[in-house]
């Protein structure tokens, strides 16, 4: 494909792309195929011979498409949503355009330079304090992570790191192998998976802090765990604190939390992948109150902000512990300029070397809508999600799990886990919108996230009248078939 073509076939791919996203709605939000489907559709190596881009193309709606999730579709309810707009696609074209890997200011200094400009205006739109903003001489500062879970690993090995160094330094006795068998990271019972995968990569033990009943880590309930593990000659190291838990989006009290941490010692680590986006409306930045005990804190453009992945921002109050815990440098990635302080190497900041230019589609976003224009588009969402709280509370039939504070309402029927679990499967083997369930405690609940870019109060009316006439017939049979407890 010479540059001629190139311009004619991307014309075509925008249109194709278009398209889809104005029409996603006709099409159903959960693919009807089995495990294995698309293996048999396509030839079992690769062409020796170059094939056209019209057999390539048309290809697309009659293999890809069948298997796709359509996430972006306004009748997807499920996990959370994945951000995407027309500016942060045509960003993302040029990323690839451009092409380059921006591993160090002299790799490509725009790709360095406007990432670190970039998370100041983001940083300043949540309103984060002064020392997370690199600035012109800050010693903080922040960077782009592929998602929240690197952002957690990064933090919790950096905090490793350090805790090692310092309490090397404090009883040299202590072998690294004996400093680490004694680290102890810990978070919400509610916290993310992502948080014990992190602490299992980093080769340490992780507890569980108990939330409370609003599902919720308090500070008495984490100090009373260092307390036992101080106690039993542990070393406690890490805090993860979630703001928006994914089972029900519930708040860690950071301001209990973060003085201790501090007086402990302990790095505490802020994860707001979701929620973090709705902290830019002043009406919620109260979440983040307590920020300022942080050492790291992450939230993900790319769930709420319009950005499409990949793009989780993370910042960290002292930029030298990320740079200490991961620096190295062979002769081949140095450079003349490195040592002049105005210079950041983001390899240092992240577990791969290689980065995408990934800061213009921030950029494009940002300026294209503005920070009103993303305020509404979160502002809508949430009243959204009590449009669908209200609906919900109208039918004496079904409870509300959770407090709904942002887009992600939790309900369940009244009555045993199996009726929600078949209430569940209803709703997904039908195939009009799509939704994902999580426990809460010993309760089977049924999520339902405001996702799509383009949902509107129809889309929210619609989901109702569908659950709520399944779950009619569902009550229907299961008297019959089920003598409740």
């Amino acid at each position: 494909m010479d540059a001629a073509e190139f311009r004619k076939r991307g014309k075509e791919m925008v249109d194709y792309v278009a398209d889809y996203l104005e029409k996603i709605e006709k099409r159903q939000v959960f693919p009807d195929v089995e495990p294995g489907y698309l293996r048999p559709l396509i030839a079992d190596c690769a062409p020796q011979d170059p094939e056209s881009f019209e057999d390539v193309f048309k290809d697309i709606e009659k293999i890809i498409m069948p298997g796709v999730t359509h996430w972006h579709s306004p009748y997807f309810f499920a996990y959370f949503p994945a951000a995407s707009s027309f500016p942060a696609l045509l960003a993302d074209m040029l990323c690839g355009g451009i092409g380059c890997v921006g591993f160090s200011w002299a790799a490509s200094p725009a790709c360095t330079e406007l990432e670190t400009v970039m998370l100041d205006w983001l940083g300043k739109m949540v309103n984060l304090p002064e020392e997370f903003l690199a600035g012109k001489d800050g010693q903080g500062g922040g960077v782009i992570q592929g998602s929240a879970s690197e952002a957690t690993l990064i933090a919790l090995l950096a905090a490793r790191t350090k805790t090692i160094r310092q309490v090397q330094s404090e009883k040299p006795e202590l072998t690294e192998a004996e400093i680490m068998g004694r680290l102890v990271a810990y978070a919400s019972d509610q916290a993310h998976s992502s948080v014990e995968r992190a602490a299992l990569i980093g080769a340490v033990k992780i507890k569980n802090v108990p939330s409370d009943d609003t599902f919720t880590v308090c500070g008495s309930a984490l100090k009373k765990v260092l307390d036992e593990d101080k106690a039993a000659g542990l070393i406690p190291f890490f805090f993860c604190a979630t703001l928006g838990t994914t089972s029900c989006c519930s708040f860690d009290k950071l301001l209990e939390l973060g003085p201790i941490c501090n007086k402990e010692n302990i790095w505490m680590h802020i994860d707001a992948a979701y929620a973090g986006s709705a902290f830019i409306c002043p009406e919620f930045r109260h979440l983040l109150n307590g920020v300022e005990f942080a050492d790291s804190f992450n939230f993900n453009p790319h769930k709420w902000l319009l950005v499409n992945f990949d793009c989780s921002a993370m910042w960290v109050k002292k930029r030298s512990d990320l740079i200490g815990a991961f620096k190295l440098e062979p002769l081949y990635l140095q450079h003349h300029h490195q040592e002049s302080g105005l210079v950041t190497d983001y390899r240092h900041w992240q577990i791969p070397l290689g980065r995408r230019f990934r800061s213009l589609k921030l950029w494009f976003v940002l300026r294209m809508y503005g920070v009103k224009g993303l305020q509404e588009h979160i502002r809508k969402h949430i009243r959204l999600s009590h449009q669908f709280e209200h609906l919900v509370l109208q039918d004496e039939r079904f409870e509300i799990c959770a407090e709904v504070v942002l887009g992600l309402v939790c309900f369940r029927l009244k009555g045993s886990n199996e009726l929600n679990e078949a209430l569940l499967k209803s709703i997904n083997d039908a195939k009009k919108i799509h939704l994902v369930p999580c426990h809460l405690r010993e309760k089977f609940v049924l999520r339902f996230a405001i996702c799509s870019r383009t949902v509107e109060s129809t889309h929210i009316k619609f989901a109702w009248q569908h659950i709520s006439q399944l779950a009619t017939d569902l009550l229907k049979t299961w008297g019959q078939n089920h003598h409740q407890q």
